[in-house]
């Protein structure tokens, strides 16, 4: 195996290192292409059901790998866009997973194993707003769907039915309905691809089930894994920090130190992250 196949860092900028996973990502296609290729001329010739069930199956991690390298070609054309339009803004990956749902607004949670919020990356600031606002509540879709390793889809008043003050909260934030797919990786979920105002004909097309497993299986974790998602996932540390620094002011546990910043934050209307920074430079007192 070569650095390059083994996961070692490339030279040069983000758009070399996603093209090159691109790239590689392409060639695994391919391979998987030819190998669903072998066992259909063998299912033809002997008739045997375990050549068709592994051309199958061969297709499926295929598209998987088509879908992840399409991903990352995605991402090299929005940089060379952000440079040539000289706007200084880098571009962020979860633009193009959501352009690639077919909607604007796209989230995606990393979680832990008592379904907290450990990272969040989000396409734009309606998507981030939801992200907090299911961290704030403990409760939506991304939970549901962590929760029971399946598929969450959920718009209009059964939003606000299912989970009372999320759906408010999210049509406050211009959404009005979400799907919410697991990222299972073997016998985990590590964490939830969330799809906001998406296509009815894209989710039944299948289309979100090949994005959350190429980012799962291609992007999150594998040869390439890239968790960071190019410095677009932010982690909640600030926020646990904050709550750390208010349980030993207060003598509260830092169970009960998160709950006030998340109150505090959901009152105000105003990002978990300003109330953690305010709490842990002491400009803001809870008790």
């Amino acid at each position: 195996m070569s650095a390059m196949e083994g996961g070692f860092p490339e030279a040069g900028g983000p758009a070399d290192t996603a093209r090159a996973r691109a790239g590689r990502a392409d060639r695994r296609a391919a391979q998987e292409v030819a190998n669903a290729e072998r066992h259909e001329r063998r299912f033809a010739e002997t008739g045997r059901e375990f050549h068709s069930a592994m051309a199958t199956r061969h297709r499926a991690v295929a598209e998987r790998h088509l879908t992840t390298a399409r991903l990352q070609h995605a991402y090299v054309l929005r940089l060379a866009e952000a440079e040539s339009e000289n706007s200084g803004v880098p571009p962020l990956f979860m633009a193009g997973v959501a352009e690639a749902c077919g909607t604007r607004s796209a989230a995606l949670t990393l979680l832990g194993d008592d379904l907290s919020q450990l990272a969040v990356a989000a396409s734009d600031q309606p998507s981030r707003g939801a992200q907090d606002l299911e961290y704030v509540l403990t409760a939506g879709p991304g939970r549901d769907a962590a929760r029971h390793r399946r598929a969450v889809y959920a718009s209009g008043a059964t939003l606000e039915r299912r989970w009372p003050g999320y759906g408010s909260g999210l049509a406050a934030l211009g959404l009005r309905a979400v799907a919410a797919l697991p990222l299972n990786a073997s016998s985990d979920c590590i964490g939830v691809l969330t799809v906001f105002d998406p296509a009815a004909a894209l989710a039944r097309s299948g289309r979100f089930r090949e994005v959350a497993a190429a980012l799962a299986d291609g992007v999150l974790i594998g040869p390439d894994a890239d968790p960071g998602l190019y410095g677009g996932t932010d982690l909640r540390a600030v926020v646990h920090q904050a709550s750390g620094v208010l349980s030993e002011q207060s003598g509260s546990s830092v169970d009960d130190a998160l709950a006030l910043i998340k109150a505090r934050s959901f009152a105000l209307g105003v990002p978990l992250e300003t109330v953690a920074r305010r709490v842990i430079s002491g400009d803001l007192k809870l008790k």
